[in-house]
């Protein structure tokens, strides 16, 4: 992997074949790298709640029948140990959150004990792992202490958190940090055989995603439905970035780990250029011109929640260590976002599956 010429196939070489224990498995970002994953050719084990929606992604692709699903929560941290002991996974890859700032205004006790206890149920089972394994944990841009300023965050900025899901992001850090030091220490990598890696990234876009309060499947549901869009906070800046984005980095992370695991492990934040930042009125103008037709009204909420309206990141660290470039502009991501948007309202499951694999090997086509 000097190079990034024909980038599935020099996946395919790491990831086939290979058993990887996947948290958070039925998300929307779980979901497309359990098809990318299925694709690579690998033995997928699933550990998540169940899907929220019928329209899921996880359903869409049928999820169960591509992985080994196994739902159940990251608090159990019994049933956790032992799925993970008794796969003896090659590779993990933990997405499995509380990822919504509204939501954990409203559960925020939950959203601590799933994001940082649930981290740390996941490290204790990988202690009791005999195999060599890489691992890949996933918690956000959202745990740097945010100024709000222009100034790109880097991975040795101070850590923070506001609301309680970037505070409960933060404290996942420490605990991650606490059991490398303790548990999983590279001087120590011969006797333990783990190597762990920390990705930042930032909000990504993407068509199967259906959470309540993110811009993206608000717009797809009030355009599809012919509604008026409503937003709430449209001067906002966000690393936005297409799905694709991040995932591929973590794979091309988890690949250049397993074969050299006290060089390639550490922390890495994965954003767009930092000429690539829109606004949520941006993003939002590109949408309706992707999708066609629409509008949409700002309304101004009382009693708003803290909601952080610029941060952005600094991924030259990723870009010169690995050679991970962003392949898709924002207006790109956008496009083939509504695109799988128009295209499941319009011809259904099978069409948007179709899509889906497409826009995969149209995203690899780019190295």
């Amino acid at each position: 992997m000097e190079n990034l010429v024909n980038m599935f196939g020099e996946l395919k070489k790491y990831y086939s074949g290979k058993k990887i224990f996947l948290t958070g498995h039925t998300g929307f970002k779980g979901s497309w790298l359990l098809q990318i994953l299925t694709m690579l050719g690998a033995k997928v084990k699933g550990y998540s709640l169940s899907p929220t929606y019928k329209d899921d992604l996880f359903n869409v692709i049928q999820g169960d029948k591509i992985c080994d699903s196994v739902i159940a929560d990251l608090r159990d941290r019994a049933r956790l140990k032992a799925e993970i002991v008794d796969f003896q996974p090659d590779f993990v890859f933990h997405l499995a959150a509380q990822p919504l700032v509204r939501l954990s205004y409203t559960i925020p006790s939950e959203t601590f004990e799933v994001n940082a206890i649930g981290t740390a149920n996941l490290l204790d089972g990988i202690r009791y792992l005999n195999n060599k394994c890489t691992i890949v944990l996933i918690t956000t841009d959202k745990v740097y202490h945010n100024n709000e300023w222009d100034y790109p965050y880097r991975e040795n900025d101070r850590l923070g958190g506001y609301d309680p899901y970037s505070a409960s992001k933060a404290c996942t850090e420490l605990v991650i940090d606490s059991y490398i030091n303790s548990f999983f220490n590279k001087t120590q990598y011969d006797t333990h055989l783990k190597d762990i890696s920390i990705t930042r990234a930032g909000n990504v876009i993407g068509g199967g995603d259906w959470s309540k309060d993110r811009l993206m499947p608000d717009i797809a549901r009030a355009l599809s439905h012919k509604k008026e869009i409503i937003v709430r906070n449209p001067s906002a800046v966000r690393p936005w970035q297409h799905v694709l984005e991040p995932l591929v980095a973590y794979l091309i992370l988890g690949a250049k780990q397993s074969e050299f695991p006290q060089i390639y492990s550490g922390a890495y934040n994965i954003g767009p250029k930092s000429t690539d930042t829109l606004s949520v009125k941006e993003m939002l103008e590109l949408a309706i011109k992707s999708w066609g037709e629409g509008s949409f009204r700002i309304e101004k909420d009382s009693n708003q929640l803290h909601e952080a309206g610029l941060l952005k990141l600094d991924s030259s660290k990723i870009s010169n260590r690995l050679g991970w470039q962003p392949k898709w502009d924002a207006s790109l991501a956008v496009e083939n976002t509504m695109l799988w948007y128009k295209t499941f309202a319009a011809h259904g499951q099978k069409a948007a599956i179709e899509l889906m694999q497409k826009q995969i090997f149209d995203y690899f086509d780019n190295f």
